[in-house]
């Protein structure tokens, strides 16, 4: 299993898809080293790893902030001598129409689902290229390949990470620096993702359509694990991932 000892940063670790990946991956061998705004979720999280026989460690981390993502980097190789996967996982869904104007959170929405993106590329790049390898895991979303009402600037924001996410694909091919990557386009996943929708209407109708066939975010956290398994010459790119149930 070629997941074993690799060490793997994990931002949005504190619940949802980066907690179940971070436990996932740690059962399976992986050293993770979390980052999320909360730190005494991370620390529970950890300490639970740790009493389970596995290896983590945390940095309280907001994305928006390009030294923070350095600083989570640092740690990872601090604490376990390395950097083999950095899985771009924080992100904020605050849906609601064009027309309602909510301009505060188009803004939030680009500095955490595409800045935060672009800052952890660049914590990792320096390492990846030097050591000529390396993998960067990204959560887009089914809003990402297709266009939904109430979703502009989330959809776009995501929309922007599939094509930064395949040009370092192409751009690594090119420059032979071996750099894998795995886009992630989850769907109904019932994680807090909803608690950021402040648009009472869009708030409504995402939860009833998450109620009637959301599944748990170990969906994710599986497909995460799959993505990092492969031999380092095989690059699986992109994942759409449905619930059975969604239309």
């Amino acid at each position: 299993m070629t997941v074993k000892d690799k060490v793997i940063v994990i931002t949005g670790a504190s619940s949802g898809i980066g907690e179940a990946t971070a436990t996932l991956l740690a059962q399976n061998g992986a050293k993770v080293v979390l980052g999320a705004r909360r730190a005494e979720k991370l620390q529970t999280i950890v300490a639970r790893i740790q009493a389970a026989g596995g290896q983590a460690a945390y940095r309280v981390t907001d994305v928006r902030n390009p030294d923070d993502l350095m600083q989570l980097v640092a740690l990872a190789k601090s604490e376990f001598g390395g950097i083999d996967v950095i899985f771009n996982n924080a992100g904020i869904m605050p849906t609601s129409p064009i027309s309602a104007l909510k301009t505060a959170e188009w803004n939030d929405m680009i500095d955490i689902n595409l800045k935060g993106v672009l800052n952890g590329v660049a914590a990792v790049m320096p390492d990846f290229t030097s050591q000529k390898h390396g993998q960067i895991i990204t959560t887009s979303s089914v809003a990402g390949i297709k266009s939904f009402p109430g979703a502009g600037v989330y959809g776009a924001t995501k929309f922007a990470v599939r094509n930064l996410m395949e040009v370092i694909r192409t751009e690594s091919a090119q420059e032979g620096t071996n750099i894998r990557t795995a886009t992630l386009y989850p769907a109904a996943i019932n994680t807090e993702l909803l608690h950021t929708i402040t648009d009472q209407e869009a708030l409504a109708g995402m939860n009833q359509l998450y109620e009637a066939v959301g599944i748990t975010p170990d969906a994710i956290a599986r497909v995460v694990n799959f993505a990092i398994d492969q031999p380092e010459d095989v690059n699986l790119n992109e994942f759409t991932i449905y619930p059975t149930k969604q239309a």
